[in-house]
């Protein structure tokens, strides 16, 4: 099955677990409203590509592993978007889940798709409870604290803010995560992959950075220039634009370089020069010109 096909039906398998019996409609609804559209759902693919290139020997595991990133990442999406946060309107080009539900559901989603995705690796354990102790245990410390996503998040409320750390909990995380988690579901020592994990991160962060001072709302499909507004670190603001794209373009080349010998070596080389065509922002003409 494509990678995309597998991402979809596991992922559809795990909402429709949180809506089984008698539940509250309003808030089961929100939980497939927080997950969709889906994206690119990078990180998930990220894990399973790993997982293909270390052989896929147990592909309930590596979808479970990919999915609960999925779930994390979605649920990080909804509380971000609060108004005690980044209070933003739109997402994904849609209401934001707590415009579209109010704000206690949108909470109510968020916590629920963090539980969801820890569910669905005990569900996936019965294939093999050790390799899913581990999964559970990087996904926990992508998560939580000391540096997990709640731990970038938490960053945005010091006066003062080490950049790096702050990138590297906020998004580097759950890349790292996926990575590890993907090699790790195969059976593989998860350690060789981290750097990967943590180059991709750091290069969506960039691109990130660039497009919300580059792009408008309707290109981005949620608000702009929202590092600027939030007074929020960002990689534009400490390079400028084009010592931004160099950077990019640095950390790109050496994610490449850090991919551990494997079976699928090649085609893991292709689909990171893939994604990092996609990354990279196209950039508008008074840049361009110059």
């Amino acid at each position: 099955m494509p990678l995309k096909a597998r991402i979809e039906t596991a992922l559809s398998a795990a909402i429709a677990s949180g809506q089984q019996g008698s539940t509250p409609a309003k808030l089961a609804s929100a939980l497939e409203y927080s997950v969709s559209p889906g994206g690119a759902r990078i990180r998930p693919t990220i894990s399973l590509s790993v997982a293909k290139a270390c052989g896929d020997p147990n592909p309930v595991l590596a979808d479970a592993a990919a999915i609960s990133i999925e779930l994390i990442h979605c649920a990080s999406l909804v509380h971000d978007d609060l108004p005690c946060f980044d209070n933003a309107d739109i997402r994904r080009g849609k209401p934001s889940v707590h415009r579209a539900y109010s704000e206690p559901l949108a909470v109510l989603a968020g916590d629920s798709l963090i539980i969801m995705a820890f569910e669905v690796l005990a569900r996936a354990a019965t294939t093999d409870p050790k390799r899913a102790i581990a999964l559970m245990r990087i996904l926990g410390a992508s998560t939580g604290m000391p540096g997990g996503i709640c731990a970038g998040q938490g960053w945005e409320s010091e006066s003062k803010i080490d950049l790096s750390a702050y990138h590297r909990a906020k998004t580097g995380a759950l890349f790292t995560a996926a990575t590890c988690m993907g090699a790790a579901a195969a059976g593989e020592d998860p350690e060789p992959w981290r750097e990967l994990g943590a180059r991709i991160g750091e290069a969506f962060q960039v691109a990130d950075d660039l497009r919300d001072a580059l792009y408008d709302e309707e290109k981005l499909g949620k608000p702009a220039q929202q590092d600027e507004i939030n007074g929020r670190p960002n990689a534009v603001t400490e390079l400028g634009v084009r010592g931004a794209i160099s950077r990019l373009e640095d950390i790109l080349s050496g994610a490449i370089s850090s991919i551990p010998s494997c079976p699928g070596e090649a085609a893991l080389c292709e689909m990171v020069r893939v994604y990092a065509e996609r990354l990279t922002p196209v950039l508008p003409a008074r840049y361009a010109a110059e």
